[in-house]
């Protein structure tokens, strides 16, 4: 199980009721967040979730609403006594940008690494998971991140057999272990059918549409997009600030063919959203108008 939050959903400053944009997932213990705007720690007290555990920070791009929370996020995860490293990824120049913010969290007491997305696209391993940064169009450099679990296949006994592997090692080559022995190396492919269908999750803000949304996103069982304005009315004010429009991020959605879409990333001077969801839904019906706080349990498809 994949868990989700969109922690606020705000654009360029907090509102009493509306919290900066930052999502954080969770699986099986490891805890990614993107972006920490101000206000992301006092978000995630409210979903009851740690900063603590949290192992990766990715962020789309060096704007203050999406990077201006990360040294009291790091006060607050070093007064709990963390000392386990973290890991950074951001645009060119990630590790000078943090490290000037850090002036004012010194003697942090665990590690920081830090990894530098450059180019068109860029594939980061971690754990479990694979993360794909992809860059999109605004007007400094800035990514999207797709964020993909993958799913072994089901144990096949009968391959097991036809390969002759021993009984006693069924269990850890199910678990992805490669063993020698006896001088024969038996890998898991050897014990499994056909990979199965993984998880999902696209998040990407601050942009104009481009080419590289609707490739990393294809098949996402979760697409959160920018949403910055509503109403049909501010499409020349999107263009010119490089933001979207809730039809154009439900454009993509549709193109990419996802299974649902989170508008996030609002505009201050947009009071109600919900008010034109409309403008979104008629073009890809399964789109929500998301508030702070929305959280989705992401399971595996039953085979």
């Amino acid at each position: 199980m994949l868990e989700v939050c969109l922690l606020g959903t705000g654009g360029m400053m907090p509102l009493p009721y509306r919290w900066l944009t930052s999502l954080m997932l969770r699986y099986q213990g490891n805890n990614i967040l993107i972006d920490c705007g101000e206000g992301t720690q006092v978000a995630l007290k409210e979903k009851g979730w740690s900063p603590k555990p949290i192992d990766l920070i990715l962020f789309t791009h060096f704007h203050a609403d999406h990077i201006s929370g990360l040294p009291g996020m790091f006060l607050t995860m070093g007064n709990a006594e963390r000392t386990e490293p973290i890991t950074i990824v951001g645009p060119q120049g990630v590790k000078k940008i943090v490290e000037s913010l850090l002036v004012i969290a010194p003697q942090l007491p665990f590690e920081i690494n830090y990894i530098e997305v450059t180019g068109n696209n860029q594939r980061i391993e971690f754990k479990d998971m694979h993360i794909d940064a992809f860059k999109v169009n605004h007007n400094v450099v800035c990514y999207g991140y797709s964020i993909s679990v993958d799913r072994a296949g089901k144990f096949d006994a009968q391959r097991a057999k036809e390969n002759e592997i021993p009984l006693k090692l069924w269990s850890r080559l199910q678990k992805g272990e490669i063993i020698e022995e006896n001088s024969r190396v038996y890998t898991p492919d050897m014990v499994l059918g056909p990979a199965r269908k993984g998880l999902k999750v696209t998040y990407t803000t601050d942009t104009r549409p481009c080419a590289n949304i609707p490739l990393f996103a294809k098949d996402s069982d979760l697409f959160v997009c920018e949403g910055m304005y509503g109403d049909n009315e501010m499409f020349e004010k999107a263009k010119e600030h490089k933001h979207m429009m809730f039809r154009e991020a439900a454009n993509i959605a549709k193109e990419a063919e996802v299974k649902e879409m989170w508008l996030t990333h609002y505009s201050p001077s947009l009071y109600k959203p919900k008010e034109f969801e409309q403008n979104a839904k008629s073009i890809f019906p399964n789109t929500i108008v998301a508030k702070d706080g929305r959280t989705v349990d992401l399971c595996y498809d039953e085979d």
